[in-house]
């Protein structure tokens, strides 16, 4: 696309709207009496904001190489753990050094190291939730935090996933605490690797075996550009997210600067740093990692307390006593609802905001059933793709890649069961040398 007409096409009225809510959040986390409430919003609005300009999903890190054979956004997101697995370890260490233990080892007044919050117990929940997670997030389009962006960019598909996914994540809260307290649920193993390995080993043994994911994404690009199936990273980018062709002129360069800084597409690896950095600074001044689904689960008991309708199960105790609060006093409600904000606003700067309903009825209830199975899978493993995954291997949790292992799985059986148009949003795989010709 030549700058000038990127000038003619391009939406202004969406980048003064975008700044002026940008304005207004501003405003908001400025009138938190809380300064976690204020920095969570600041932390989910850039989350979002990274999450769309540079396209990063973590249901697109299996759908991709998949379909596309090559692993652009799966590398990516082997890097984002990698660097974050480095940026925690010395948080973690610092803590422990200080006296800090893990969450779970925690008595009294004990001080938490940040993150161990996430090192969960991985038994038949976490392999059930996260293979159930997976096939939702293929079908419904995006992951915990894709479909939060998605809401944000007007994505159809997204507006019906997620109210389904929310209302999903009680009987899934639920159920976990029933399998919990039943001897199914003590079978498996709650790992913390500085408990086998050191503080150094277990970044090490973390480091590896990420090293090891990448040389297998290697090899399979490798395998499919051999047999000719393989798709360039950049083949998807869209005419007005690459940069601007002709030369810059002087009456031009403010248009070329602002394509430059709020238009042009990011790759991945950009928006795999900008989340490892704003994920640690939310690790330091929240003392937690950052989740999405808990959050959810909150939303839906906070909804249904609007018409008397309270679950007393002693699981949802801490839960009802958290939203006596306020749902707005919740630093993970504030998180998400920044995290929607950020993709808002990232395409209004870029000027390409607009809802997206292209699909049909059919459609349409694949989107809910994929938000039914997030939602129940999330809370049935303990966490999504962010917390029972992104927050927990870097955090040294055994149960981080079960996780991984169950949601890949999932997400590969549904782009098989889901294929040749079944769905809108799972393209047909190109294995056939046929479809590059």
């Amino acid at each position: 696309m030549s700058t000038t007409s990127f000038i003619k096409e391009f939406k202004k009225w969406q980048a003064g709207l975008g700044a002026f809510i940008a304005l207004i959040l501003v405003f908001w986390g400025y009138s938190f009496k809380e300064p976690k409430l204020a920095f969570s919003l600041l932390g989910g609005f850039l989350l979002g904001y990274a999450l769309t300009r540079s396209i990063f999903g973590f249901a697109g890190g299996i759908k991709r190489i998949y379909v596309r054979g090559e692993g652009s956004l799966t590398k990516a997101i082997l890097t984002a753990l990698a660097v974050t697995t480095v940026l925690y370890a010395a948080i973690h260490y610092t803590a422990f050094l200080k006296g800090a233990v893990p969450k779970y080892l925690a008595e009294g007044d004990m001080a938490i190291i940040p993150g161990t919050q996430n090192v969960f117990m991985a038994n038949i929940g976490t392999v059930i939730g996260g293979f159930l997670f997976g096939i939702g997030m293929i079908i419904a389009g995006g992951c915990a935090s894709g479909t939060l962006a998605d809401l944000g960019e007007g994505e159809g598909h997204a507006l019906i996933a997620f109210p389904l996914f929310v209302l999903a994540t009680i009987p899934g809260h639920y159920l976990r605490a029933v399998v919990d307290r039943n001897p199914i649920g003590k079978i498996g193993v709650r790992g913390y690797l500085p408990e086998y390995f050191g503080y150094f080993g277990a970044l090490i043994v973390t480091l590896l075996g990420l090293l090891l994911l990448y040389y297998i994404t290697r090899k399979y690009e490798y395998t499919r550009n051999k047999e000719k199936t393989y798709l360039t990273p950049d083949s998807d980018y869209q005419d007005f997210e690459k940069p601007l062709k002709d030369e810059v002129e002087t009456t031009s360069m403010f248009w070329s600067i602002y394509h430059k800084l709020f238009v042009e597409r990011w790759n991945f690896i950009i928006g795999a740093i900008v989340l490892s950095i704003v994920s640690t600074g939310l690790l330091i001044f929240n003392g937690k990692a950052w989740g999405v689904t808990s959050a959810f689960t909150k939303m839906a008991v906070w909804f249904f307390s609007l018409f008397g309708v309270v679950f007393k199960d002693e699981s949802f105790k801490t839960i009802n006593e958290e939203i006596a609060k306020g749902i707005l006093a919740d630093k993970g409600v504030i998180l998400d609802i920044g995290i929607v904000f950020g993709s808002f606003v990232a395409f209004l700067m870029a000027g390409r905001f607009r809802f997206d309903f292209k699909f049909n009825a059919k459609n349409a209830a694949l989107f809910g059933l994929g938000g039914l199975l997030m939602g129940f899978g999330s809370r049935f493993a303990k966490g999504c793709n962010i917390g029972a995954l992104y927050s927990s291997i870097p955090n040294f949790s055994i149960s981080g890649w079960v996780f991984l292992v169950a949601i890949s799985l999932g997400a590969v059986a549904a782009l098989k069961i889901f294929k040749g148009g079944k769905s809108c949003l799972v393209p047909p795989r190109h294995r056939d040398p046929k479809d590059f010709k």
